[in-house]
């Protein structure tokens, strides 16, 4: 659980974290990217352990700790310690979510200076229970969403505990079918504002798709979002 694995070769590296929430054992998953110039993004930082640490900083200097979703928090002031000189890039929300949080910029809905042009960036704006950026690695096509998609099914490499199992068979019909979280789902608020984030994001075209919770994507991404979001992208 604290070993990095590199998914886009000498770009991008994913390490799963463990999350218990609402009663539920889950995993989230922290992204390393590494810019052009060397520099290192994390985004969704996890706990850094002595053996984490050192497996990032053998590939980089930390500059820019990303939190992306107003669900995706707990490990930042953690992940601030060890690295106190990174910058750090709020999602919107956050800021009276978690006033104890320290940050130096709140993410947009366009890409920073410090990444454009490598990294793609949209606020999905309009939800009524959550928020969260949406990034775009253009090098190798891949999308990094937190919560906007779950997929977790048969082909769960963790084990399912039955709390988790109940609510995604039966309850919100997840299983095996890839959906946004829960929170999404509760309320999606105005339809217009997310139906054009989400549009931004299927621009994008992706090949890949890293997700916090659950099995990544390769492949057709694109069909699988689309039905997984077709609540509000229908007319």
């Amino acid at each position: 659980m604290d070993r990095l694995t590199e998914y886009v070769p000498g770009q991008i590296w994913i390490l799963e974290y463990p999350v218990r929430f609402a009663g539920m054992d889950l995993y989230g998953r922290t992204t390393i990217i590494r810019l052009g110039n060397g520099e290192l993004i994390v985004h969704d930082p996890c706990v850094v352990t002595e053996n984490v640490k050192s497996q990032i900083d053998d590939l980089g200097v930390v500059r820019y700790i990303i939190v992306p979703g107003t669900y995706h928090h707990l490990y930042v002031a953690d992940f601030q310690a060890v690295y106190p000189d990174a910058e750090t890039f709020l999602c919107p929300g956050l800021e009276t979510k978690r006033p104890d949080l320290k940050f130096d910029w709140m993410l947009g809905n366009k890409a920073d200076n410090r990444w454009a042009g490598e990294l793609e960036q949209v606020l999905i704006q309009g939800t009524r229970h959550i928020t969260e950026v949406a990034f775009f690695h253009n090098p190798s096509g891949t999308l990094i969403l937190v919560d906007l998609l779950e997929n977790i099914g048969d082909d769960y490499h963790h084990e399912a505990g039955l709390l988790l199992k109940f609510y995604w068979k039966f309850i919100f019909r997840m299983w095996n079918n890839p959906k946004a979280a829960p929170e999404y789902q509760l309320g999606w608020g105005k339809k217009e504002l997310v139906k054009a984030g989400l549009n931004k994001i299927l621009s994008w075209d992706a090949r890949r798709l890293i997700l916090s919770h659950g099995e990544n994507i390769e492949g057709d991404v694109n069909q699988v979002l689309r039905k997984a979001w077709q609540a509000v992208l229908s007319p």
